[in-house]
């Protein structure tokens, strides 16, 4: 997975109730092998202790300017810290200290510490809905994104107070892929819009039932964590897949059922698109007549023809214009590089994954996958892994072999 190992995260908390949920945002960032220091504010304190948040870390706790111990008085170096830290994420930002960190007030050591930060500020507010809604807050919110720095939606839900509205914190796992993209981003893929497709997709019989396989939408979800990480802007679209990840920074997402309506979404976006990439499981042919109600078991199944599906990525392959490239997928019952070489050719890929169906090292029901990667003149042979490193490595090798 994409790691922030090296990587120095500095977290300011503020006093706000959803400072009880932090600590779970360190314990992410240290999975991904983040560096982590903590700074409260001495509010904050009473939310959540910093014993807790000092044993996740791994790192001393730091909530005063000054520190104050039997026989001795130290300062805390705020400056050090801010010029430790390659990211500074100030949750739960509350409206106080929004309005602190715009007027350039300093009466604690998180302030101090951020009006000294040359790093990415990354924000997450939270607060009660009136005093997210009050044209003070929204206007600081704005001055801040306005000097650049990053701002976390804060969604509607269930709040302190027990009204229901806008102005919760984002939740840790969104804060967390937000700080991987801010950290991960690379200049290849900053600029680029990538079309993705995954998971399988659902044709009709009847109200109730329906034919479709089983695809988990692993390899689609791996490879939108990674393109999110490098800071692609990504349109997913997915059928209803098992395996899913939403609000990931960079990804707009558009869910279908059927291949017609995965056509249809793909249509519109492929000419705004630099990458398509066809992971998704795609039903090759659907019933002709689906029944306007559901067939009973004591009159059997009625027969129904099959009518080809559109093949999305012939369609796109065809239609790609010379700067966008496109990569495919190509599930085969036997290791069949020829054939996936083959199906590359006729449908337009500029390159195409071969995997295989019932690999109990791959496929569509395992965690892991054994894949090659071909193009028309090379096979690029990759090791068994999890899908998240697969999907890594695939993300790795277009920016590696399309100059784009």
């Amino acid at each position: 997975m994409s790691t922030l190992a090296g990587k120095h995260v500095l977290l300011g908390i503020t006093g706000g109730i959803a400072a009880y949920k932090l600590p779970f945002l360190v314990r992410l960032l240290r999975a991904q092998e983040a560096e982590v220091r903590v700074l409260m504010t001495p509010a904050a304190t009473s939310f959540v202790t910093p014993l807790t948040l000092a044993a996740l870390s791994g790192q001393p706790v730091h909530h005063h300017l000054v520190e104050e111990e039997p026989g001795q008085t130290a300062w805390n170096n705020h400056v050090a810290h801010a010029e430790w830290a390659d990211l500074m994420i100030m949750a739960p930002a509350t409206a106080n200290t929004l309005a602190k960190a715009v007027q350039g007030l300093c009466d604690n050591l998180v302030m101090a510490t951020y009006l000294s930060a040359k790093c990415p500020i990354l924000w997450a507010p939270s607060m009660d809905l009136d005093m997210f809604a009050h044209p003070s807050t929204q206007q600081n919110l704005s001055t801040l994104a306005s000097w650049g720095h990053v701002l976390m939606a804060s969604p509607s839900g269930p709040l302190a107070s027990g009204l229901h509205g806008a102005g919760r914190m984002a939740e840790p796992e969104d804060i967390a892929s937000q700080a991987i993209r801010i950290l991960c981003t690379t200049p290849y893929w900053k600029n680029k819009t990538v079309v993705l497709t995954s998971g399988p997709t659902q044709e009709p019989l009847d109200p109730i039932r329906f034919v479709s396989n089983g695809s988990s939408g692993r390899m689609g979800t791996a490879l939108a964590r990674a393109l999110s990480a490098k800071g692609a802007s990504i349109h997913w679209v997915h059928g209803p897949q098992q395996v899913f990840e939403a609000h990931l920074p960079g990804v707009t997402y558009y869910s279908v059922k059927t291949a017609k309506e995965m056509h249809s979404v793909v249509q519109g976006l492929q000419g705004e698109s630099d990458i398509f990439i066809a992971s998704a499981a795609v039903a090759d042919f659907r019933p002709e007549r689906v029944f306007e109600a559901k067939q009973k078991k004591s009159g059997g199944m009625a027969a129904t023809a099959w009518v080809e599906n559109p093949d999305i990525l012939l369609h796109v392959g065809q239609s790609k214009k010379p700067h966008q490239r496109v990569l495919g997928f190509a599930l085969e019952s036997t290791w069949n590089v020829e054939e996936a070489r083959a199906k590359a050719a006729r449908k337009g890929a500029d390159a195409i994954v071969l995997n295989q169906a019932g690999d109990l090292q791959g496929g569509m029901h395992t965690e892991t996958n054994r894949i090659a990667l071909l193009t028309q003149e090379e096979t690029y042979d990759f090791p068994v892994a999890h899908k998240d490193a697969i999907g890594e490595a695939l993300v790795h090798w277009m920016e590696s072999h399309w100059n784009l």
